[in-house]
């Protein structure tokens, strides 16, 4: 798919795309245990950094509740990003072993067993409890 504005010419593969976004989601769901803690490494750095926004304690405490909400909000979204990436350099790597007709499968394949991969471990960690 070629998109142009007027001196640009943009070309995107919905193949690598598509196959980026599904090594992310199965990365994503595999790697739980990293998830959370880049989800509050991120909460956390949010929380101190909106510290300083606020010159009253009065103001600031008056508003915790709202905006530590909003911050476990944006570092949930913000987790993603270094998924993302993984994802992109994994597609990369199967395109480079497998061929590029493999991208999409593969891709598929990864996201349904990290998928099955994460229910059952859900299940697991229930029954523990």
């Amino acid at each position: 798919m070629v998109y142009s504005m007027f001196p640009f010419y943009f070309s995107f593969d919905m193949a690598i795309i598509t196959g980026s976004c599904l090594w992310s989601l199965a990365l994503y769901l595999a790697f739980a245990s990293l998830r959370e803690k880049v989800i509050n490494g991120l909460e956390r750095w949010f929380n101190f950094a909106e510290q300083y926004l606020y010159t009253s304690e009065e103001e600031f405490e008056r508003t915790r509740k709202g905006r530590e909400s909003q911050n476990a909000f944006l570092a949930s979204l913000m987790s993603i990003i270094p998924f993302f990436i993984f994802g992109i350099l994994t597609n990369y790597l199967v395109q480079i072993s497998f061929g590029k007709s493999w991208d999409i499968s593969m891709g598929i394949l990864g996201a349904i067993a990290c998928g099955v991969y994460a229910l059952g471990r859900q299940d697991s960690q229930g029954r523990e409890e």
